[in-house]
């Protein structure tokens, strides 16, 4: 049940992050979810590789944000109705999903905490 309202919490956000960010486009809910779910998906496989490949870079620099834009910029490419305009976007609104999605985890654990 949390994973399932999760998705949808996600999908939420970036139906909003479509209206809060002129530079994302999300066409409609059924997008939202896909997009939501790829970017799930490319965050438990791709991510890990991701950082232990960058890692002189991400310790230096601000690597991970770079990564999660680059992934929520992957995640665009791989579906036809949701487009991120540039890079730039990307990194945006990959650090504003990324708020939403700390904030839904909060939510979440305040209604199924922890036995």
């Amino acid at each position: 049940m949390k994973l399932l309202l999760k998705w949808l919490l996600s999908a939420t956000a970036l139906m909003a992050l479509s209206e809060l960010h002129p530079g994302i486009e999300v066409a409609h809910f059924a997008v939202a979810l896909s997009a939501a779910l790829v970017i799930g998906l490319l965050n438990l496989l791709l991510r890990p590789l991701l950082v232990l490949l960058t890692l002189p870079v991400t310790l230096v620099s601000l690597g991970l944000f770079v990564i999660n834009a680059f992934l929520f910029w992957i995640a665009a490419e791989l579906l036809t109705d949701f487009r991120v305009n540039s890079f730039g976007d990307a990194l945006v609104g990959s650090l504003i999903y990324s708020a939403l999605g700390m904030l839904i985890d909060s939510a979440l654990k305040q209604l199924f905490p922890p036995k």
